[in-house]
């Protein structure tokens, strides 16, 4: 008998609902909030009320997409945390409810757990046991995998995450939310060694990052250089433009690819994967593809579509736990602070 899972994600701004039938995805709908696009960020209200009108439609279509029958459903699988709480407890109830009314298990989901099984969703896929860098807006985490749920935080940031660097410099820039795609897109057309900033924490007798410091050292740039008024205007030109974002990009990633390539010849680990919202990247997926090549270690990204907040992840965690008849109950409730 066939396992069908509907893998529900709405743990920020994302409505995301997947079906996966014996670990083979059939649909992955994602709707987008574009509303947080006027605020610079998202609003935490707002996004749950959308959650609250997209969560039915999304659910629907991606039943439909999938052709398959609601009651074919073996069971639901929802991110119960880390995120917004308002979110969070939509997609956990929406699921709790629709796994309660189906007469199926309901399966919590760790939203960074669902990350790492991101790059399981295709082929290829690493093999136990793996380094996984988690690197997105809220997280940034080494992680060792020894195998299905069998993990170990072996280093994360000390302050800031990458992707929150990312978006908190971009703002300084008066780039459009969301920042880091606008700073990669403008990066490819800079010159990454125009400008020297200062290097992010790095220790090699640890595993942690820390990117508050070239956040830091962006904004003292632009103050020294009277590039920002104290109103937040900018006085910058394109070219400029390009190369802030280039030079700011190539600190960030030249950390990430480093600190993990060092921490997994540390572990002797010969295989590593990426996964979270920064993973998408060009500049992380080139750089990170470059130095596994130059030390023989096999490398693993999701597709795009895999790499930021999706339900084909859920759907791919919780298959893996519904083998294991890993089931949580109906009393399950949201956490926004959930460690993995």
């Amino acid at each position: 008998m066939s396992i069908i899972i509907l893998g529900i994600e709405t743990s920020c701004d994302e409505t995301s609902v997947a079906v996966m039938r014996d670990g083979k995805l059939l649909s992955n709908i994602i709707s987008s909030q574009v509303i947080h696009q006027q605020y610079g960020g998202v609003v935490p209200e707002l996004a749950s009320r959308a959650h609250q009108k997209m969560i039915i439609p999304i659910v629907n279509e991606a039943v439909k997409k999938a052709g398959i029958r609601q009651e074919e459903i073996s069971s639901v699988a929802a991110a119960v945390g880390p995120g917004l709480m308002g979110s969070l407890l939509v997609g956990v109830n929406f699921g709790k409810a629709f796994a309660y009314g189906l007469e199926v298990p309901f399966i919590p989901v760790n939203h960074m757990e669902a990350h790492i099984y991101s790059n399981f969703i295709e082929e290829p896929v690493p093999q136990f046991p793996f380094l996984n860098l988690t690197v997105s807006g809220g997280h940034t985490q080494l992680i060792l995998i020894r195998d299905d749920f069998d993990y170990e935080v072996i280093g994360e940031t000390r302050d800031d995450a990458a992707g929150e660097a990312f978006d908190k410099v971009a703002k300084m820039l008066n780039l459009p939310y969301p920042g880091g795609p606008q700073i990669d897109l403008h990066a490819k057309k800079g010159n990454p060694l125009a400008i020297q900033f200062a290097k992010p924490y790095l220790n090699d007798d640890d595993f942690d990052f820390s990117f508050s410091g070239i956040k830091t050292s962006v904004l003292y740039y632009l103050r020294d250089h009277q590039l920002r008024s104290d109103t937040g205007k900018t006085f910058i030109s394109e070219e400029l433009l390009n190369d802030l974002c280039a030079s700011f990009q190539r600190v960030v990633v030249q950390t990430l690819v480093s600190k993990t390539i060092s921490t997994a010849k540390k572990f002797n680990i010969k295989e590593i994967a990426v996964a979270g919202g920064v993973s998408a990247n060009s500049d992380l997926r080139f750089s990170m593809q470059s130095a596994a090549e130059q030390d023989n270690l096999k490398l693993f990204i999701p597709k795009l579509e895999y790499c930021t907040d999706n339900g084909a992840m859920i759907a791919e965690a919780g298959y893996r736990k519904f083998q294991k008849q890993l089931f949580g109950s109906l009393t399950e409730t949201a956490s926004a602070n959930l460690s993995l």
